[in-house]
């Protein structure tokens, strides 16, 4: 009898360790590509698109309004949020491989990138891995041409349609875009008429349901709201009624020239529209598997977007507006680097606030190792765990910004830099400088350079010595 005693105490003290070892929190990143900061209705009341989960879920944690992305194409940002570096640092300052048609045209050259993630750079997913968690990838990857820089080889355990393009594909006979067939070594084709936001849902939902005992983390990585601009199955008929019950003022205007290209004024696109809606939707069912799974209370998710909404391009035609904000996607304006970018989980002081803390791509590196309880190399991110908790905020004296390649946006090679609320804009073809005040003009309408000399002539300065200290590359005249 008195050895089952003991036997008893034994089994119950290691279900006890067990139990422990499985408190550690899950982790859920979602990455919607392209998604701009007035494409949620909770960053832009007056928005034509409607994203009732995820103003669910920045009324249940917070929603940072003045959140950027590490670069103003897709590539960079990737890079660095898996690595929490600038994307100097990793050779990566356009989307891979980029491209030029208007090359030969150009009056300087642009620095060549690399094309992939480096394997000796340690990822997220390797440090999670590290430290106990299933790491599970979703979606677009777009961080190497080979197969050898895929997730499966960047730490994550499984890879679901992570593969070298960034878009999906329209291919007569292959591929069919957002629709099956997809066209995917990574994704199998699904029965006609399914819808990729849909599918890749239904991937993350069935890898929580098969591993909900051990700790994970899920990142996400939609394709949406990327072109090519395809309706989503439902909703698309709503949204074409609401355009055509739209108020507008004959006299508004739905384009204007930025540089050499036009940007759009107006939300107004329903097939967009529909693709935000399924997005959303898809969001929801996510939080909704997770409170059926009983991890809501011990599951961080934190979304945010790759860069800007696209607004902007060399001709009339882009499929959103990013409201009060100036430019879109491949531009340095804030309308191609502020993002939408909502965290919810445990611990969460303040919920439904909405902190103006400038925070960047980078931070979520070392914020969910350092909430994980991993050890880290600090690099180019701020840990916000603190501050997600109740406590101080990070300090960051600036953020900075390098795109020495030309872009489809008409965007030309420059950099910024953001210290306090001076934001300077730099351009390598004239070498002119743009400086704007955000707290008083946040559409950047008013280059007050001439009038602040000295500011202008000090933040050009301190960029410089930015970019030097991280590798940056820089274009060279003819």
């Amino acid at each position: 009898m008195k050895n089952i005693f003991y036997f008893l105490i034994i089994i119950s003290l290691f279900t006890a360790c067990q139990g422990e070892v499985n408190q550690k929190p899950n982790f859920v990143i979602i990455l919607v590509d392209d998604l701009g900061w007035a494409d949620v209705r909770a960053n832009y009341p007056e928005s034509f698109y409607e994203t009732p989960n995820l103003d669910q879920m920045a009324s249940e944690g917070l929603r940072f309004t003045q959140a950027y992305a590490a670069h103003p194409v897709c590539s960079p940002t990737r890079a660095a949020l898996m690595t929490g570096q600038h994307p100097n640092r990793l050779g990566i300052t356009d989307w891979i491989p980029g491209y030029d048609k208007f090359e030969e045209r150009r009056p300087i050259i642009t620095p060549s990138i690399n094309n992939e993630l480096a394997l000796e750079e340690t990822t997220l997913a390797e440090k999670f891995k590290d430290n106990g968690y299933q790491t599970f990838f979703i979606g677009k990857w777009h961080l190497g041409e080979e197969e050898k820089y895929w997730p499966e080889n960047q730490g994550f355990d499984v890879n679901i349609g992570g593969w070298r393009v960034g878009a999906p594909q329209l291919k007569k006979g292959i591929s069919n875009g957002y629709y099956s067939p997809y066209g995917n070594p990574k994704l199998a084709d699904g029965p006609e008429g399914e819808y990729l936001t849909d599918r890749l849902t239904n991937e993350s939902l069935q890898l929580i349901k098969e591993n909900n005992k051990e700790p994970f983390l899920l990142y996400l990585s939609f394709y949406s709201v990327h072109t090519p601009i395809q309706p989503a199955p439902k909703r698309y008929d709503y949204f074409l009624d609401k355009k055509e019950n739209m108020i507008v003022s004959g006299e508004q205007a739905k384009y204007k020239p930025e540089g050499e290209g036009q940007t759009k004024l107006i939300q107004d696109n329903a097939a967009y529209a529909s693709m935000v809606a399924a997005m959303d939707e898809n969001v929801g069912r996510i939080l909704q598997e997770l409170k059926a799974q009983g991890l809501d209370d011990n599951t961080w998710v934190i979304l945010t977007s790759d860069n800007g909404g696209l607004s902007t391009l060399y001709g009339e035609g882009a499929p959103t507006s990013n409201g009060p904000l100036r430019a879109g996607k491949g531009w340095c304006y804030e309308g191609g680097i502020r993002v939408p970018m909502l965290i919810k989980g445990p611990g969460i002081k303040n919920p439904g606030t909405a902190p103006d803390l400038p925070v960047i791509s980078m931070d979520i590196f070392p914020t969910l190792l350092s909430i994980a309880g991993a050890e880290y190399e600090e690099k180019d991110g701020k840990d916000l765990s603190s501050f997600l908790m109740g406590g101080k905020a990070p300090e960051r004296e600036l953020l900075f910004w390098h795109y020495p390649q030309y872009h489809g946006s008409a965007w030309k090679p420059g950099s910024a830099i953001r210290q306090g609320n001076w934001k300077l804009i730099h351009d390598y073809e004239s070498g002119s400088n743009q400086l704007f005040n955000l707290e008083t003009d946040p559409g950047e309408e008013l280059d007050i350079s001439h009038d602040f000399p000295e500011k202008t002539i000090a933040l050009e300065e301190r960029l410089m010595e930015e970019l030097n200290k991280t590798g940056a590359k820089f274009p060279i005249f003819k």
